[in-house]
């Protein structure tokens, strides 16, 4: 099932996206103001089975991001083996945690804002992980996809000098408003098999810049939740974004082709539909 919120910032509505192209209304079946649980998702199924969902017409109405401010956006670096190498950096033993707050999340349409004093703002296209249960203490992949909710395509804006020469952790570099698209549907994880077959793209003007598959990550989306869940209490609708291939504008020869405003940058994920964002100056 492929599920999206559409409409203004802070009012959107719940819908559900059909195989023959069909939308249909899911507004008292979801709540598009919170996360959903593994309960809501059975709702929402029940509904579109059952038929009692009304169609809508979606046409010209804005998307938004299919997870509304998640409580934790929890960031895994350095964990694609080719992203790895073109960084210099060793392939981690362990995975490499950062956060995003959730007021970096915006819509797979929106504008990305360019960072007053910025000179390296980079792309990131990614894997995005929706948690439906709470994972805490799990004991094996297994358990981690077991909590899986479901997959969305996931932008890691990031900014290098602020991220890598300010001192301090990455946070200050990963966290400026706006520096996570997400959608354009959030796609429950039955239609997905296996996370860890899939191709991702990223182009900037059109020009494709990224091209990897997720057989690449150096940990699975199993283990990355059954890890985290030992150092932290995952809970519904929390995402995880497991990390970028290689393409990025900090690995490329010089001069390194950082993103301006006026930029659009459109992101892929296999069967998670794609992102399109325009930078401008914050």
């Amino acid at each position: 099932m492929k599920l999206l919120r559409t409409g203004p910032l802070g009012r959107e509505t719940p819908a559900a996206l059909l195989p023959d192209g069909r939308t249909l209304d899911l507004t008292g079946v979801l709540d598009a103001q919170r996360p959903w649980s593994a309960e809501d998702l059975a709702a929402a199924d029940a509904a579109v089975r059952a038929g009692t969902a009304p169609e809508v017409d979606l046409s010209g109405r804005r998307v938004g991001a299919p997870v509304p401010r998640p409580g934790a956006v929890v960031c895994i670096g350095l964990n694609y083996r080719d992203h790895a190498a073109e960084t210099g950096a060793a392939i981690p033993a362990e995975p490499i945690l950062f956060l995003k707050l959730p007021s970096t999340v915006v819509g797979p349409h929106d504008t990305v804002l360019v960072p007053r004093g910025s000179t390296r703002t980079d792309y990131e296209v990614e894997l995005g992980v929706v948690l439906g249960a709470t994972a805490r203490y799990l004991d094996s992949a297994e358990e981690g996809l077991a909590a899986v909710a479901g997959y969305v395509v996931s932008h890691d804006v990031s900014e290098r000098e602020f991220q890598l020469e300010r001192g301090g952790q990455w946070d200050k570099g990963k966290n400026c408003e706006t520096f996570n698209p997400m959608g354009p549907w959030f796609v429950t994880a039955d239609e997905v098999p296996d996370p860890g077959d899939l191709g991702l793209r990223l182009w900037v003007n059109g020009e494709l810049r990224q091209e990897g598959t997720t057989r690449d990550m150096v940990f699975g989306v199993g283990e990355l939740v059954r890890y985290l869940s030992r150092f932290m209490v995952l809970q519904p609708g929390d995402v995880i974004n497991t990390g970028t291939p290689a393409g990025v504008a900090m690995g490329r020869p010089e001069p390194k082709p950082y993103l301006r405003a006026g930029d659009v940058v459109e992101c892929e994920v296999d069967g998670l539909g794609r992102t399109r964002n325009e930078l401008a100056a914050a």
